[in-house]
């Protein structure tokens, strides 16, 4: 089912049947092989199949939903959700990237405490492995978002480094697109029931 509403376009999950943007969902196609296939870019040729992107749902898509929403015989790969996942955290880290790059993104404590005095900061990433006692020193500003989902080592990837546990994104697209793809890849690993999913939006 295909919908458009003045916030974006929306897409129907094959298995809870919400209606919804497809900012929250997970896209799907089916190779020519009958494999179901996780594509996080969106870019993949095909008819797209959406899940809502938690792990538990996307388990449940496993028990038949792809096939009934296919039309067709399919088959689902083992450890399906963790690939997801996997792909998804890989997406988050890439746009960090780009957005350093693009002069949008600072890591370190300091800079950090200084960004958000300035009232400068879109988003404030900090570790999901890092000291709570100091990821509490860090405030989220009015209309920013939060995202703890990323471990250390995914940060660190992302800023070019061996490891970082605060980060803050400055206005901008690309911090818009980071918002997105944190979103979906926070409600994959809060459904996991890890740490890697401490962080919530305030």
């Amino acid at each position: 089912m295909k919908a458009e509403r003045a916030d974006g376009p929306e897409r129907k999950c094959i298995v809870t049947g919400d209606v919804q943007p497809k900012s929250g969902l997970i896209r799907f196609v089916i190779a020519p092989d009958g494999q179901v296939v996780p594509d996080v870019l969106g870019k993949l040729p095909g008819r797209g199949l959406y899940v809502t992107a938690e792990k538990s749902v996307i388990e449940t898509a496993k028990r038949g939903q792809f096939a009934r929403a296919a039309k067709a015989q399919v088959t689902v790969p083992d450890g399906l959700a963790a690939e997801v996942e996997r792909q998804q955290a890989r997406r988050v880290v890439d746009l960090i990237a780009l957005a350093r790059k693009a002069g949008l993104a600072i890591a370190g404590f300091e800079k950090v405490k200084s960004a958000l005095a300035g009232d400068h900061v879109r988003v404030l990433l900090q570790a999901s492995d890092g000291s709570e006692r100091g990821k509490t020193k860090l405030w989220t500003p009015t209309g920013a978002r939060y995202y703890g989902c990323l471990t250390s080592d995914e940060l660190g990837l992302a800023f070019g480094r061996q490891s970082v546990i605060h980060g803050a994104l400055a206005a901008g697209g690309l911090s818009d697109r980071v918002v997105e793809e944190a979103a979906k890849l926070r409600g994959l690993r809060e459904s996991n029931g890890g740490d890697t999913a401490s962080g919530k939006d305030m």
